[in-house]
């Protein structure tokens, strides 16, 4: 920047004593007026080249991780995890990984430090990201909800009087607050928001899975924001690698096979030729049903991956059917 001059909307600072460049938050997707200048985004002043062929996968710390782990060891995957340390090791060819908070997986991915990782929908909302999710997991689904003590609560709804509202989620929060209409102050909150009521907020934003936490703190729910869960992004920068974007498909083919599995069983019943068709016409198969016949008899083994919700409702229809000897055992990846 020449001397003299005013940094614009996308003007760098050098900082020789951190070998960085700092970017001041008025970057475009980070533009939140209300964060102090001295909280800049640090990015590293030579980022990693395109031509790099090592992946950087990043794993969630905290609540988030062993679902994930569990997800990638399913899929063939091994994760070495050290007891305090932050770069496991993963089986997959030319990877590297690093163990982070979900936020700022999103905040790595969104300014191209990280290949792909995972984290919540709900920080891709509160930080306003350029990520691009490749899978939901499903995993730890939770709401952003408002949730303010019982006894404040007039009609179900704040007073009109001017409220305090904490959360860690500042944008969301503020935006909820701005939608509302509220009269409100915020207090940004660095974890239990839920203990703030009454004495230190009179509403807070925060995520829950149950409701129950929030409860037991004498608060109610009085409106959703949004609904999150743990899900696969990836920085656009690598998706732009061609290897890179190879590598990112074939994770989560196999991520998604095992997703996909965990929500299936395989059925097997055996039936005679006369029910066969009403057994098969009952079977809400992926597309056929397996029909094998069975040594020394007019009888038919049927196999079908069945959806598992289903199979307190299947299982006696089948059985009504003319269906017997029926097993249900686990899947452990489907590829369509």
């Amino acid at each position: 920047m020449p001397n003299g001059s005013t940094p614009g909307k996308h003007d760098c600072l050098p900082c020789p004593a951190h070998g960085t460049v700092i970017l001041r938050h008025v970057i475009t997707r980070f533009n939140w007026s209300s964060i102090r200048a001295d909280r800049a985004i640090r990015v590293p002043a030579f980022m990693p080249s395109s031509f790099d062929p090592t992946l950087k996968l990043a794993l969630p710390k905290g609540h988030m991780q062993r679902g994930v782990v569990t997800l990638l060891e399913d899929a063939g995957i091994g994760v070495r995890l050290a007891e305090r340390g932050y770069r496991p090791v993963v089986s997959l060819p030319d990877t590297v990984t690093k163990v982070l908070k979900p936020q700022n997986i999103i905040e790595m991915l969104h300014i191209g430090t990280r290949d792909v990782g995972f984290g919540g929908a709900d920080w891709v909302e509160e930080l306003e990201a350029d990520v691009v999710e490749l899978l939901d997991t499903e995993l730890d689904p939770v709401r952003i909800v408002a949730a303010a003590p019982e006894e404040l609560l007039v009609d179900g709804a704040l007073p009109t009087r001017r409220v305090v509202v904490a959360s860690e989620y500042e944008r969301l929060a503020r935006g909820w607050i701005a939608r509302r209409g509220l009269d409100a102050t915020f207090v940004r909150s660095y974890g239990a928001t839920e203990v703030f009521p009454p004495e230190d907020a009179d509403c807070i934003v925060d995520n829950t899975a149950t409701g129950a936490t929030l409860a037991q703190n004498g608060l109610a729910i009085i409106d959703e924001l949004l609904r999150s869960s743990t899900r696969l992004y990836a920085s656009r920068r690598a998706l732009e690698v061609p290897h890179k974007r190879a590598a990112l498909e074939e994770l989560v083919l196999v991520l998604r096979s095992v997703l996909d599995a965990r929500k299936r069983v395989m059925l097997e019943v055996n039936v005679a030729a006369s029910a066969l068709a009403s057994v098969i016409a009952a079977l809400p198969c992926m597309r056929q049903p397996t029909v094998s016949p069975l040594a020394g008899s007019d009888a038919f083994a049927v196999k079908a991956a069945v959806p598992r919700e289903l199979l307190p409702r299947l299982i006696p229809e089948l059985k009504a059917r003319g269906g017997t000897d029926i097993v249900v055992s686990r899947l452990m990846q489907i590829v369509p």
